[in-house]
């Protein structure tokens, strides 16, 4: 049986710094070399307006997930952030925690609606989503960016 703790952790911890290095390198070997605001923007991910939840299961890295801030606060705006399980964890239901949980810190947040896109790469995120409440939408907020070729989803909190 998985024993899993889900905590929220600085976007600079060492899990937190784990989870998002293996997400992008995981990003960079499905798509090529990936561009995206996060890896200059690491600190959206932590408070006033942001967190990053680290999951351990026994103490050992399972995976991780952030939200931030996107668009006009007044709207009250998140977008989910580098949802990532360990390989060998995979389908084991880690990732509903995950989301379950940041879900939840995104509404002691204040936020009303997620966002987040996945893209043709990753056809477990894009079956997964679907699944879990999330709603297939054509596009981001206006004035929030988003990649060309993504799949965008949102889920009202």
């Amino acid at each position: 049986m998985l024993s899993l703790t889900i905590t929220d952790e600085p976007f600079d911890s060492s899990g937190a710094l784990s989870v998002l290095n293996a997400a992008t390198d995981e990003l960079n070997r499905r798509y090529g070399s990936v561009e995206d605001d996060m890896a200059t923007r690491l600190d959206q991910l932590g408070p006033p307006r942001g967190a990053f939840l680290v999951a351990r299961s026994n103490g050992h890295l399972a995976g991780g997930v952030g939200v931030r801030a996107i668009s006009d606060p007044q709207l009250l705006l998140g977008e989910v952030k580098r949802l990532w399980v360990r390989p060998d964890l995979r389908r084991s239901g880690v990732a509903a925690l995950l989301m379950g949980a940041i879900e939840e810190r995104a509404r002691e947040l204040g936020y009303r609606q997620l966002y987040l896109e996945t893209g043709p790469a990753q056809p477990e995120a894009l079956a997964f989503y679907p699944k879990h409440g999330w709603t297939q939408v054509a596009d981001f907020p206006a004035d929030a960016f988003t990649h060309p070729i993504a799949s965008r989803f949102t889920k009202i909190l």
